[in-house]
């Protein structure tokens, strides 16, 4: 999984699916790394799950699933996300599922960032917090680009 890390594209599969992952020239492996990982956790509660697609926001997803009306359904965002990003798609998109990763950290610095951002924020679903280990690529990337990953196999919190 080493030559993973090198390469510019990577086609990994999850759950019968298959996305090509390009890291960009100023991207960290992790960021491209974290986004497979939230796709294909989510893949299995959101079929519809995409990668890097724009849905007329001013914020542009990592991962997002869309209703049949367009609107988010759940959003996947990996690495650093600020406080009033989050507060604001929180707050107009309250009925929109949130996964927020992070690579080998503790979960309570965002977790109580998070909880800040929800304060009177009346939401109908939950906020996701995913801490991703170090050694993420050789634990759940098999050798043919197999993404093989559930919530029991990493450290993560949900927000209600």
């Amino acid at each position: 999984m080493d030559d993973l890390m090198l390469r510019r594209k990577w086609t990994l599969r999850a759950h019968g699916r298959q996305v090509v992952f390009i890291k960009k020239a100023n991207e960290h492996a992790t960021h491209v790394l974290m986004k497979a990982l939230l796709w294909a956790l989510y893949l299995p509660t959101y079929p519809d799950v995409a990668v890097e697609v724009a849905i007329g926001d001013r914020y542009k997803p990592d991962v997002i699933a869309l209703d049949p009306a367009g609107q988010p359904r759940f959003w996947g965002e990996a690495g650093q996300v600020s406080v009033a990003k989050i507060r604001s798609l929180t707050r107009r998109y309250r009925a929109t599922h949130f996964a927020l990763a992070k690579w080998d950290t503790r979960l309570d610095p965002p977790a109580d960032m998070v909880a800040a951002a929800l304060t009177r924020a009346r939401r109908t679903a939950p906020v996701d917090l995913l801490c991703f280990p170090a050694d993420s690529a050789t634990r759940f990337i098999d050798e043919q680009g197999v993404i093989h990953l559930t919530h029991a196999d990493i450290v993560w919190q949900r927000l209600e």
